[in-house]
């Protein structure tokens, strides 16, 4: 597993050349306009996980289209060992989060919201309790048609497309309205709205989160709106399309690789949809504070990919730079950072 791509100097000099279409925020200012029009309808139901210091629910929320999507929400306990949580959207348990807390003196916590990596979905409810052990509420979200891969997922995503790849890169990909992932960049906006409607919700500290795929979903979600408190873009995939698609010879790049393969003709019909939804284009808007990772030896998402996106972004930034790792970037080294690093900014922004 040598290093294939730039040399670091290269990588922090790098300026992407993606093309970015005309019509890029007039697309993305209707989608979102659209989904707005579309009632969240939020249903929480209490689950038992037997972990004493977390309460968790299962979430069920409307995403693009109307489509119900699923995740877990997460918030540390206020009853100690008391069990369940209980109350709906926009009630549930109250009080404080306690100890190691990073709640207000109103009692109102921050927020995480995390978008899982391609094939997974949010996975079994006690497997992902981190941030609310770290006083954070957390909504773990599913990735519509996703979850059969490497973690369990329940959200179908009941939209069609003309002939595809196998996989989920290439559903739609000869017109932005109906790429596949139109619909997840929305499903995840929406996500942000639920978390905000919990009343144990500071709705003005909501960060998101994600690796991978995940890390380009919090990167699509940090360009698209303004009103995040920070992003945590981990190895994101999704960037630098043009570039990825030459350079790598995994999947699930490769997905589209195939198909073009066959479909020799879609080339640039294909590129111009996928600039629609390239993380370099949404960097190039976001403003709120980031914290990127890449690993230099990166064979899926590309150094010089991730690059791409830091490079061009417009707010406060940082990277973990991690010289001997793959995919898997810092991992848990990584991990500790950011809990440092939201702890940082969201308590300098609203002080107890």
């Amino acid at each position: 597993m040598p290093a294939t791509d730039l040399t670091l100097a290269e990588l922090e000099a790098y300026v992407p050349s993606c093309p970015e279409p005309a019509g890029f925020d007039s697309f993305w200012e209707e989608t979102l306009r659209a989904a707005d029009s579309i009632e969240l309808a939020v249903t929480l139901e209490p689950v038992d996980t037997g972990i004493a210091a977390v309460q968790t629910w299962d979430v069920v929320f409307t995403g693009y289209g109307g489509h119900p999507v699923r995740g877990w929400l997460h918030l540390p306990a206020s009853g100690g060992a008391s069990g369940g949580a209980s109350g709906g959207a926009s009630g549930g348990a109250s009080g404080g989060a306690g100890s190691g807390s990073d709640s207000d003196s109103d009692g109102k916590l921050p927020a995480v919201v995390q978008f899982q990596g391609y094939g997974g979905g949010r996975g079994l409810a006690h497997e992902t309790i981190l941030w609310a052990a770290a006083g954070y509420a957390h909504l773990v979200c599913d990735t519509r048609g996703q979850g059969s891969g490497w973690s369990a997922g329940e959200t179908p995503d009941p939209v069609g497309s003309g002939p595809a790849h196998p996989g989920f890169m290439t559903r739609g990909i000869l017109d932005p309205n109906d790429y596949y992932y139109r619909r997840v960049f929305i499903d995840a906006v929406r996500a942000v709205e639920v978390v905000r409607t919990h009343a144990r919700v500071d709705p003005a500290r909501v960060a998101v989160l994600g690796a991978s795929q995940g890390g380009g979903i919090a990167l699509a979600v940090a360009g698209l709106r303004a009103d995040i408190a920070a992003a945590m873009v981990d190895v994101p995939f999704l960037c630098n399309f043009p570039r990825a698609l030459d350079l790598v010879d995994k999947d699930p790049y490769t997905e589209v690789v195939r198909y073009l393969k066959v479909h020799r003709d879609h080339r640039e019909q294909a590129l111009e949809t996928l600039s629609y939804f390239d993380g370099v284009n949404f960097s190039r808007r976001a403003r709120v504070p980031a914290l990127f990772s890449v690993g230099l030896m990166d064979e899926i998402c590309p150094p010089s990919t991730v690059y791409s996106a830091y490079n061009v972004y417009a707010g406060p930034k940082e990277i973990g730079v991690y010289h001997y790792n793959d995919h898997e970037g810092g991992g848990g080294f990584h991990q500790a950072d950011q809990l440092q690093w939201l702890r940082a900014r969201l308590m300098a922004a609203h002080p107890a």
